[in-house]
């Protein structure tokens, strides 16, 4: 379901993009994907920041999903008490915020 709509979207982003002037950058959504090593890397990042704001150990921390989107990376994950949690990433890879959930 949430493929369909994505592609629906994207769909009508690229009929809705040729009528618009050839000097436009391309976008950013036909970037290279994020490499295993990198994901990886914002795997820890986004568990040492959970562990921080939620006082407690980065391995007691459980990342649930990774999702890409157009112009940018979530990963949810929750606490060891079951608390919530998003983090964020541009689509570089860079960690842009954690969001209690």
């Amino acid at each position: 379901m949430m493929i369909k709509s994505m592609a629906s979207a994207l769909l009508f982003l690229l009929v809705a993009g040729c009528s618009a002037p050839q000097e436009m950058p391309a976008q950013r959504a036909q970037k290279a994907k994020v490499s295993p090593a990198h994901s990886l890397e914002m795997e820890q990042l986004c568990k040492q920041s959970a562990a921080h704001r939620y006082n407690t150990q980065s391995q007691e921390i459980a990342v649930t999903s990774f999702e890409q989107f157009q112009s940018s990376y979530e990963m949810r994950g929750v606490t060891p008490r079951k608390e919530g949690f998003v983090c964020s990433f541009d689509p570089d890879g860079q960690f842009l915020h954690l969001s209690m959930r």
